[in-house]
């Protein structure tokens, strides 16, 4: 065989290849083919926008919980400074407790003094003055003192001990401290043991 007789074998081939093609890849070939594709593609729309939309919950879902952290943050800065408020408030509690008795002996020392005896005055004013000046400086860290004598019964600051009838006082008022109340900035230390009218 000699070169033109193996070109012209050549386009033959060619030829019945082209017409074998034809035959095979028909418009509705195609169109099947095209469909397919849009198919694929539609599946990986679908596919990407519920990734999208997972994606948006879960980071929705992280929003909240920073939110929610924060929230409970704030709350315990609050709850944290209220009781450091209170332990500041009521840290003396104790002490002042401790410090009631002393301030109750200096006030009994000084009603039970004589004042007409010239040798104790000396002594009683120096009493008064120490009285005095433990009462200011107990005063001054919120300890304050409860005496209500004709003021109505208050069960919160007050301990009755009697109930007795009384025609010059009204009904449920105090007529008689028996001992002094105490309270620290607004809490109550010990309460005024007194005598209510009935």
């Amino acid at each position: 065989m000699s070169n033109e007789e193996n070109k012209i074998k050549d386009e033959e081939l060619q030829q019945q290849a082209e017409q074998e093609a034809e035959v095979v890849g028909t418009e509705a070939d195609i169109e099947w083919n095209e469909e397919a594709e849009s198919d694929e593609q539609e599946a990986k729309i679908v596919q990407l926008e519920a990734a999208l939309l997972a994606s948006e919950a879960k980071i929705q879902d992280q929003q909240d919980g920073v939110l929610r952290a924060k929230a409970e943050v704030e709350n315990m800065r609050r709850r944290t400074e209220t009781e450091i408020d209170k332990a500041r408030k009521y840290a003396l509690n104790k002490f002042a407790e401790e410090l009631l008795p002393v301030i109750d002996n200096l006030e009994r020392a000084i009603q039970a003094a004589d004042t007409e005896n010239e040798a104790v005055k000396p002594l009683l004013e120096g009493v008064e003055l120490t009285h005095k000046t433990f009462v200011d400086t107990v005063s001054k860290f919120g300890l304050k003192e409860i005496n209500p004598e004709g003021e109505a019964f208050n069960p919160e600051l007050h301990q009755a001990m009697s109930i007795q009838e009384s025609p010059d006082h009204e009904s449920n008022t105090v007529m008689f401290v028996m001992q002094k109340g105490y309270e620290l900035n607004g809490r109550v230390v010990r309460p005024a043991m007194v005598m209510v009218a009935k």
